[in-house]
């Protein structure tokens, strides 16, 4: 039986044509405990299948060996797929050590880096994963516009970023996406960034639109139940008190689900996917799995539309979630617009 494909749109004026929905690959080889690698495989090739074409990874992730692991993938299907990745987040031989660097020198070994272990003559996107407001955006935009003239690289991306950045960057060279965590829990990016990327022609690729996972409704109590090597046991959103307090919210999500004959996760990234409407731009939300079951339903809820009514309820969520989005916000765009 042929798998029923997922819808395609331009991410961002003049950029990629992609599928709806992306896949967040991080998690495979970090982050959120052991990995299956067999079943993460057929996850890369099952999204295929469902019409994603949007492979997001990064440097940081695994320092290094995320993208290691698509490489194989993306030499298969390197013609089908877009591959995007980041820069910026520097890790060393310290687990707890994480520096953000966007000077120029920098930049060009990165994108030899990512190049290398991609196995690839050019990435599709390529993000400045985190904003150093020491280091001015000429620099840093102008470093990667070098790159797009170069041949290594051909769209330029942005993440967790301001509306007042987003718009600096673009005047030195054009923006095809920003990414910043967007979900029924996390609006700030709502602040300012959407509304500039609506105006410029920038897509949102939506990291975390499940919240991490918590908008599944997977979770009673997350501060009891993560497993060792789970990094969402140092999330404020899933220790303690929050951790229950943010799980009592998730009611409205499951009626509406129950409803529908759908899963919460499905309610929550068709949230998501509506914000396009919504705010008269693209979005993409990027959610990450590692297994063929969960990309599979992941996909099915871009054919979900939610009514006035539904919004009307789900909406207010994110105004009563409790805890921030990660332990130091400073090197957010909240924190910059706080």
């Amino acid at each position: 039986m042929k798998t029923e494909q997922i819808e395609k749109v331009e991410l961002g004026r003049g950029g990629p044509l992609v599928g709806v929905q992306g896949l967040g690959c991080m998690g495979m080889s970090e982050f959120y405990g052991d990995t299956d690698e067999a079943a993460a495989r057929q996850t890369l090739e099952a999204a295929l299948a469902a019409g994603v074409t949007l492979f997001d990874t990064a440097d940081a992730y695994g320092r290094g060996a995320n993208e290691e692991f698509l490489a194989p993938f993306a030499a298969a299907h390197r013609d089908r797929i877009t591959l995007a990745t980041k820069f910026a987040i520097e890790r060393t031989d310290d687990p707890a050590y994480r520096g953000i660097r966007n000077d120029r020198a920098y930049i060009r070994r990165a994108v030899e880096g990512s190049l290398r272990r991609l196995g690839t003559e050019v990435i599709d996107l390529y993000y400045m994963h985190r904003r150093d407001p020491a280091v001015p955006f000429a620099e840093s935009v102008g470093a990667m516009a070098e790159l797009v003239r170069e041949g290594k690289v051909r769209h330029l991306g942005l993440s967790e970023v301001t509306g007042a950045e987003l718009r600096e960057a673009h005047a030195v060279h054009p923006i095809a996406a920003l990414q910043s965590e967007w979900s029924l829990f996390s609006r700030d990016v709502e602040l300012s960034a959407v509304g500039v990327a609506a105006e410029l022609g920038v897509a949102v690729a939506a990291y975390s639109p499940l919240g991490r996972g918590f908008l599944t409704g997977a979770f009673a109590d997350a501060s009891a139940e993560l497993t060792p090597g789970d990094f969402r046991q140092h999330q404020p959103r899933f220790t303690g008190d929050n951790a229950k307090a943010n799980a009592a919210l998730l009611a409205p999500v499951r009626a509406i689900a129950a409803v529908r004959g759908a899963t919460p996760g499905q309610i929550a990234l068709a949230w998501v996917q509506q914000r396009s409407a919504v705010h008269g731009l693209t979005v993409v939300p990027i959610p990450g799995t590692r297994k063929p079951s969960r990309l599979a339903e992941n996909t099915a809820a871009t054919r979900i539309t939610l009514t006035a009514e539904e919004l009307a309820l789900l909406d207010p969520l994110a105004d009563r979630v409790a805890g921030d989005r990660y332990p130091d916000m400073s090197s957010t765009a909240a924190a910059r617009e706080a």
